[in-house]
């Protein structure tokens, strides 16, 4: 039997009316009802139900009607039995009956078309690619010490363009396998790296490794910015693309390593293999090629300046890497390592002390050569071992005396006596605080002020043995009275000018101060480069603001015999083809203190150290100093030399905290001896030229005079002859101090033995025996200091024995002298 049932006079059941719903066989299945169907229409035949396909029910406009519509145009009623609950549903528009590939293929040109937007959008402003053969960068500034030493860099520093073929074999194996091993594979980005890189990104929960190939770090550092973006990022890949298409992998790894930073303001392989190793990079090694390689990854944290073992430890992961890459054998690592020595140009850069230096000497550059626009070389005047023993010295006094003492910081300077800068520590720790404590820490002189005042009284005639008394004394200052005491409030009666000196006895030092006028201490002073000198009473104890560049340098002119000084760190300088830019003259020499004065200074000095407040800095060999203690023991100074070297130290705090009971004789002068023990450990001692009465004492300074030249109306014939010259003179009786600025209140008495000298009359012709009175009470107009260097020195400088100075070198000194700033400027080529 059929589908359908065709006896005739039989109602067809297999199809219902409209109002019943036709029972059809589609994708949207119905609920048929179970009901008995009711009478109605005529019904579909079955030829009609067998042979023709039922279509879909729509719902006509009419409320509660729907139509069938069949083929041809036959409508059946929707009216009929309950059966016709089922109604499919409209069917969707066009646009949502597509196949699947329709989707995929809509879906692919829409991506395309938005990332051709993007592409568009990041590439509208991608750098001009004509960056490629340009460099702009700082002018770099190598600081080296005279025998090649580099101490420090600044700037870029650009060493040769190395070719590619040119470049070690050993060189680029390490550089490929340490940063891009499919190099020579990929087309400027490599996927399989960016897969590798996330993966164990993800397992390490961080981010340990990169996927950017040698090409895209090339677009980086060529054309981009280094901040991280997502627009830099897609940047880097379009120009890496460009780079793969321009140029060869060989130029592309060329311009690489040529242009990469590799630390200690080096950029590209030959300025690192010159700062790190000394020589070209064409003649590196395994060892040092692998210690370039490594440097790549972090260039400030692995550069052999920073951490030498640290950055051999990242050398040999470098070689292991080439073994694991296979263009290097296993056996082959030990002996790699051991090919690394540390050269003679090198310095190991835990000294951190040397940037004091290196700072100071290249702000100085632009007054030599004006606006910098090349690489320059720097041959300074350091010796660097020297200045490491100062940096060591320093240290390890201060963490150990200085924390039980409340000194937290310190300052050395060593010189020779013409002035050539040998160490210089500026503080304990420079990456701690880069406050150059040497040459910026303006702090109270203390005590070491005192220099200035005794020579301007052994100028004035005053000589070492002669009688002084310390006692208690008054002065009216400003209206009010001012009664300067001793260290421990002691006094010693009647001692010698020489005794006063040697225990640092403050109510000589105001005496002498007020006997010459504190107008001569100020020019004394300044003639010697100290300067902003307060025309205060208490200036004669020290009340006076230096640094230990200034003072170091004042105290240079005793041990360079009284010839002028002015502390200098640079001896030339050129560019980076060796073309010399300037040089230091040595054909300039003057003569600022007389021989005399020196000597009897010398005396004194020797004193110090010999039996008085600065036996703490006696080596073993002649030393002379001064030390040095402010109020309160907020600053203690020793400053002091052999005929060699001279050397200051300041001990400290940047608060002005006061110390306890630090004084320039202990602290100061412990860090003095031993650095000084080691700098001279090698040096034969020599004697300090000194001498306890001066054979032409009788021959003070006048304001004006020129040098070598007697005062007026003395016969040439006295100077420097010693039948010429009396017994050293005294100020007798209770007479006041003439032109003193305080009055009459100072009464201080200066005697020698039975003999008493009063002061010259006013006009009377200066004759031996006699004191050279202050001149008319008349400020100094004229600064001396200035003078010598705003004028040009005499031809030939005479000393005060009437032989002729030669313009050289001081006896076994071989340093150079400054030259005047006429000289100065007219030496340099720019």
């Amino acid at each position: 039997m059929g589908l359908f049932s065709s006896n005739k006079g039989k109602k067809n059941t297999s199809t219902r009316a409209r109002g019943d719903g036709p029972k059809i066989q589609s994708s949207a299945k119905k609920k048929s009802s179970t009901s008995k169907p009711k009478a109605g229409p005529a019904a579909v035949s079955p030829k009609a139900a067998a042979g023709k396909r039922p279509q879909s029910v729509r719902k006509s406009p009419a409320k509660g009607k729907t139509t069938g519509k069949a083929t041809g145009s036959r409508k059946v009623s929707a009216k009929g039995g309950k059966g016709g609950k089922g109604t499919p549903p409209p069917r969707p528009p066009w646009y949502w009956r597509r196949s699947w590939w329709g989707w995929a293929m809509s879906l692919a040109f829409t991506l395309t078309l938005l990332m051709f937007v993007g592409l568009l959008y990041f590439a509208h402003d991608l750098p001009d690619i004509s960056g490629l053969n340009q460099i702009e960068r700082q002018p770099g500034i190598t600081v080296k010490t005279a025998d090649g030493i580099i101490l420090g860099t600044y700037g870029h520093v650009y060493g040769d363009w190395i070719m590619y073929e040119d470049m070690p074999p050993s060189l680029v194996a390490a550089v490929m396998a340490t940063e891009d091993r499919r190099f020579f594979d990929h087309f400027g980005i490599d996927v399989f790296g960016i897969a590798r890189a996330m993966v164990v990104n993800v397992k390490a929960g961080g981010f340990v490794q990169g996927g950017s190939t040698i090409t895209q770090q090339v677009a980086k550092n060529v054309f981009l910015t280094p901040e991280r973006t997502i627009k830099r990022k897609i940047q880097e890949m379009l120009l890496a693309f460009w780079l793969e298409n321009q140029f060869s992998k060989q130029e592309i790894l060329e311009i690489y390593l040529n242009r990469v930073y590799l630390g200690s303001g080096t950029y590209g392989v030959d300025a690192a293999a010159e700062r790190y190793f000394g020589k070209s990079a064409r003649d590196m090694n395994v060892m040092e090629s692998a210690i370039i390689a490594g440097l790549l990854k972090a260039p400030s944290r692995y550069a052999p300046t920073a951490d030498l073992e640290r950055s051999k430890q990242r050398a040999k992961q470098v070689l292991l890497n080439m073994v694991d890459a296979g263009v290097m054998k296993a056996d082959a690592v030990d002996k790699a390592l051991t090919q690394f020595d540390k050269p003679e140009a090198y310095r190991e850069g835990n000294a951190s002390g040397t940037r004091y230096f290196t700072d100071w000497i290249v702000d100085q550059l632009p007054q030599y050569l004006g606006n910098i626009t090349a690489d320059v070389e720097v041959i300074t005047t350091l010796d660097a071992k020297m200045q490491t023993e100062a940096e060591d010295t320093l240290r390890a006094i201060l963490e150990k005396e200085g924390k039980e003492k409340n000194a937290s910081q310190a300052a050395l300077l060593a010189m020779t006596p013409s002035g050539a800068i040998r160490a210089m520590v500026g503080g304990k720790d420079y990456y701690e605080s880069q406050y150059n404590r040497a040459t910026q820490a303006k702090r109270q002189a203390g005590s070491t002020f005192k220099l200035f005042v005794y020579l301007a009284a052994l100028e004035a005639g005053i000589t070492p043995n002669m009688l002084v008394e310390d006692a208690p004394i008054e002065l009216e200052v400003n209206n009010k009275t001012w009664r300067p005491t001793n260290y421990a409030n002691d006094y010693k009666g009647i001692i010698t000018v020489k005794e006063a000196f040697k225990h640092s006895v403050n109510t000589v030092s105001v005496v002498l101060a007020q006997f010459v006028g504190m107008e001569k201490v100020v020019e004394v002073a300044k003639r010697l480069g100290i300067n902003d000198v307060p025309n205060n009473p208490s200036t004669a104890l020290g009340a006076v603001d230096s640094n230990v560049l200034e003072l170091t340098g004042a105290y240079a002119h005793l041990a360079n015999r009284g010839r002028g000084v002015e502390p200098y760190g640079i001896l030339k300088i050129s560019d980076k083809w060796g073309n010399e830019l300037y040089k230091r003259s040595s054909s300039n020499v003057w003569v600022v203190l007389r021989k005399s004065t020196v000597e009897m200074m010398n005396n004194m000095l020797l004193s110090v150290v010999d039996g008085g407040t600065g036996g703490r800095a006696n080596i073993g060999r002649p030393v002379a100093g001064k030390t040095g203690t402010s109020q309160d023991f907020r600053d203690a100074w020793f400053v002091g030399f052999t005929p060699q070297l001279v050397t200051g130290v300041w001990v400290g705090n940047d608060d002005n905290a006061a110390m306890k009971k630090v004084t320039g004789g202990n602290l100061p002068a412990m860090i003095w001896h031993d650095f000084m023990a080691l700098a001279m450990k090698d040096k034969a001692p020599r004697d300090i030229p000194n001498q306890e009465i001066g054979q032409d004492e009788a021959l003070p300074w006048q304001e004006g005079q020129m040098q070598g030249e007697a005062p007026a109306g003395v016969p040439a014939g006295m100077r420097g002859n010693a039948s010429a010259a009396a017994a050293a003179p005294t100020v007798g009786g209770n007479a006041p101090v003439p032109a003193s600025d305080v009055g009459d209140l100072l009464q201080q008495q200066l005697r020698h033995g039975a003999q008493q000298v009063q002061p010259r009359a006013a006009g009377a012709a200066p004759g031996a025996g006699g004191f050279w009175e202050k001149p008319d009470n008349k400020p100094y107009r004229r600064e001396f200091w200035n003078k010598l260097f705003d004028g040009n020195p005499p031809a030939e400088v005479m000393e005060d024995s009437g032989t002729e100075l030669p313009r050289q070198q001081p006896a076994n000194d071989d340093e150079p002298l400054y030259p005047s700033e006429r000289e100065r400027s007219s030496g340099i080529r720019r």
